[in-house]
């Protein structure tokens, strides 16, 4: 049987191991870029760019997404959701977001639903992605941006 001070210093030894670790991995993505910028004029320039590329087609060039979005098609997909605040984009943390680019959308639906978001796995590196993505959440609100930042860190791994 382990005494109380054993206990306590495993203890203070797991959530010391545990600060360190996810700040770790937090600064390993603010290092690298991950999330995007939305403040850094030259990596919204270039998201804006790649936007138009490989994005507006289906999620429109003022990123209003496609009529009746949130209605199943035929086919059980639903139609492309819009990027800015009016869609469920900001509900989703940086990661999620750079995931569902990178896989395809398919690998985050719920059940039962259909997604259409193809992977871009093999169109688009990964600051390529980063850079969509500070292009998007440049043209949220402040409020927005502030709220995805918030919620993003609690966001389960299905999407909409």
């Amino acid at each position: 049987m382990l005494s109380d001070r054993a206990v306590t210093w495993i203890v203070f030894a797991a959530v010391l191991y545990l600060v360190l670790f996810v700040g770790g991995v937090g600064l390993i993505a603010m290092v690298s870029g991950a999330g995007g910028d939305p403040d850094d004029p030259v990596l919204v320039a270039r998201g804006a760019v790649l936007y138009g590329e490989h994005c507006a087609a289906c999620h429109g060039t003022n990123l209003e997404g496609q009529p009746n979005w949130e209605t199943r098609n035929a086919d059980g997909t639903f139609p492309a959701p819009p990027a800015d605040e009016t869609g469920h984009a900001w509900e989703h943390s940086d990661r999620q977001l750079f995931e569902v680019v990178r896989f395809g959308g398919g690998r985050f639906s719920r059940p039962g639903v259909k997604s259409a978001m193809p992977s871009f796995a093999d169109e688009l590196e990964s600051a390529d992605i980063w850079a969509i993505l500070a292009f998007i959440k440049s043209r949220w609100p402040e409020e927005v941006r502030k709220e995805q930042r918030t919620r993003g860190l609690f966001s389960g791994p299905h999407l909409h």
